[in-house]
C-alpha cells in the first residue's frame, strides 16, 4: 500500500511540474490574425531569447495591430512588422514601409543551426546582421540560403493557409505590395 501511495504522490508531482512547464511556456505563442483567419506561431525564446522577448514586448503593447505586409514574394516569404512606417491605421508610409523599426533598440544577431522551411518565422534586417528591430517574414517555402544568416525567432503551427492568402507583391518591385494586406492585431498566447 505504500508504494501505491508513493507511486500516486509521484504522478502527482510529475503532473504539478507538467502543469508549471505548460503555463510557462504558453507565452511563447503568438496568434496573427488575418483578413482570412488565425495565425498561430510558437515562439523559439531558446535560439532566440532577445529577439522573442522584443516581439513580445510590441504585440503586448499593440504595435503590431494592423501593421502592412509591405512585402510579399511568391514562393519565398511574406515580411512584415514595421511599426514605426506600416500602421495602416496611424500614420502608415507605404513608400518607407519597410525601412522603420520601434522605438526599441537593434538587436545583436542570435543565429542557430535551425533551417529556413515552410512556414519558419525569421527576423528581417539590413547588411547589418545586428540590425533586426521589429520586421519579421514569415517563409512560404524552404529557404535554404538564409540559413545561419538571419535568425529563427518561430514557425507557424497552425493557419499555414491563412499566410498562403495574403497579398503578393509585385515581382519587378522586389515584392512591394500595393495596397497591402495587414496584421489585424498580434497577441502574445494562443
Amino acid at each position: 500500500m505504500k508504494i501505491l501511495h508513493l507511486a500516486f504522490a509521484g504522478a502527482l508531482t510529475l503532473a504539478s511540474f507538467a502543469g508549471t512547464a505548460f503555463a510557462q511556456s504558453a507565452d511563447n505563442f503568438l496568434t496573427i490574425t488575418l483578413k482570412d483567419g488565425p495565425v498561430v506561431v510558437e515562439l523559439r525564446p531558446d535560439i532566440a531569447p532577445k529577439h522573442v522577448e522584443q516581439i513580445k514586448a510590441l504585440a503586448t503593447a499593440g504595435e503590431y495591430n494592423n501593421v502592412a505586409f509591405h512585402r510579399v514574394i511568391k514562393g519565398f516569404m511574406a515580411q512584415t512588422g514595421d511599426v514605426q512606417y506600416g500602421d495602416m491605421e496611424d500614420g502608415f508610409q507605404p513608400q518607407a514601409a519597410g525601412t522603420g523599426g520601434s522605438s526599441k533598440p537593434d538587436l545583436p544577431a542570435e543565429f542557430s543551426d535551425v533551417p529556413f522551411e515552410r512556414g519558419t518565422v525569421g527576423m528581417a534586417r539590413s547588411q547589418d546582421p545586428n540590425s533586426a528591430n521589429s520586421q519579421f517574414f514569415i517563409m512560404f517555402a524552404p529557404g535554404d540560403f538564409l540559413n545561419g544568416q538571419y535568425t529563427v525567432v518561430g514557425k507557424v503551427i497552425s493557419g499555414m493557409e491563412n499566410v498562403d492568402k495574403i497579398k503578393l507583391g509585385d515581382d519587378a518591385n522586389n515584392g512591394s505590395v500595393t495596397d497591402p494586406d495587414r496584421m489585424i492585431s498580434v497577441k502574445v498566447g494562443k
